[in-house]
């Protein structure tokens, strides 16, 4: 399985996770899927309930992962 990469926001409720398709064809349709879920114990406790997924191309994936961190999302581990 590819490697996922999580954000949590500031008042960690929320979570994203982009993870490549692994459907995808290298350097031909590159796609991400990007989860979104929320957190309701505390962290660590209990994995997110994750509520939608989409799939986009790997650039766009790249612009809303870099808009997510300047909106004061951070990288987080917690649920690898």
């Amino acid at each position: 399985m590819a490697k996922s990469y999580w954000l949590i926001n500031s008042n960690s409720s929320e979570v994203k996770r982009f993870i490549k398709n692994d459907k995808s064809i290298e350097g031909v349709f590159e796609y991400m899927f990007i989860d979104s879920g929320k957190i309701f114990s505390l962290l660590g406790k209990e994995p997110p309930l994750m509520t939608t997924t989409i799939s986009v191309e790997i650039e766009l994936a790249r612009e809303i992962y870099e808009r997510l961190i300047s909106q004061g999302w951070r990288r987080t581990n917690l649920f690898d």
